[in-house]
């Protein structure tokens, strides 16, 4: 909590941030081209999906990313409520874009895997379907704050709009379990995984590498509104004086 209540003062926060952005955006760029490396190079194909399998190495991480993102909205968005803090309303602005766009690629891996798995682009699955109303309700979430923050307001609502979006993540989960569904069942699980090792030991490689990227990309948002609300307050002062 303590942490919390010093990042809550936007100049502390910048100075923290300006030095992780290049760090965390370095330590990504290096970790997504040792992935990409290890998954074109140095994996086998697939016995039954031939080189189609490498696809994971991008879909797995945006997929993470994509309901990794809608969690840190819904964190941003308690702490906005509960605690009122500072920066949450920034935070939330901040990962909605990454966010959509990566639930956005992990659709369009999935569509690319499916034509040759499947014969089709796009089938009304649970998983697909499910991941297709996370990208609307990014979107939902992306025009309400930006009309929140175009007439003043505290962030509230937007707020209690990502909490609520969060029902959505067990449905995302568990949509393979609860549904009959084309895709596939859990590959990776707390006991193991059905993804052969020689395939899967570049995905955390990748998985790592998308993570410090979205950070990267999270932080320079924050940074960029965070100028651009002092610009605009400067402004105001301007108009009154």
């Amino acid at each position: 909590m303590a942490t919390l209540h010093t990042l809550a003062n936007p100049a502390r926060f910048l100075k923290i941030a300006r030095p992780l952005t290049g760090i965390f955006l370095g330590i990504g760029i290096v970790l997504i081209a040792v992935a990409v490396w290890a998954g074109l190079t140095q994996t086998p194909p697939d016995y039954l999906q031939g080189e189609t399998v490498r696809i994971l190495y991008i879909h797995v991480p945006a997929a993470w990313l994509g309901m990794g993102g809608w969690s840190g909205i819904a964190i941003a968005s308690l702490s906005l409520i509960v605690w009122r803090h500072p920066l949450a309303q920034v935070a939330g602005r901040a990962i909605a874009w990454p966010g959509a766009v990566f639930t956005a690629l992990c659709l369009a891996t999935g569509s690319i895997w499916g034509r040759p798995t499947w014969g089709t682009w796009w089938q009304w699955d649970g998983r697909l379907t499910s991941m297709l109303l996370l990208l609307f309700v990014y979107l939902g979430y992306i025009a309400l704050a930006r009309a929140d923050a175009d007439r003043g307001g505290d962030g509230r609502i937007p707020a209690l709009y990502g909490l609520a979006g969060t029902a959505l993540l067990p449905v995302i989960r568990y949509s393979v379990v609860w549904w009959n569904t084309l895709h596939q069942g859990q590959s990776i699980g707390l006991t193991g995984s059905s993804i052969d090792k020689s395939l899967l030991w570049p995905l955390p490689i990748a998985l790592g590498g998308f993570t410090f990227l979205f950070a990267a990309i999270v932080l320079m948002r924050m940074r960029t509104l965070l100028a651009r609300a002092k610009a605009e307050a400067r402004m105001r002062r301007m108009a009154r004086a």
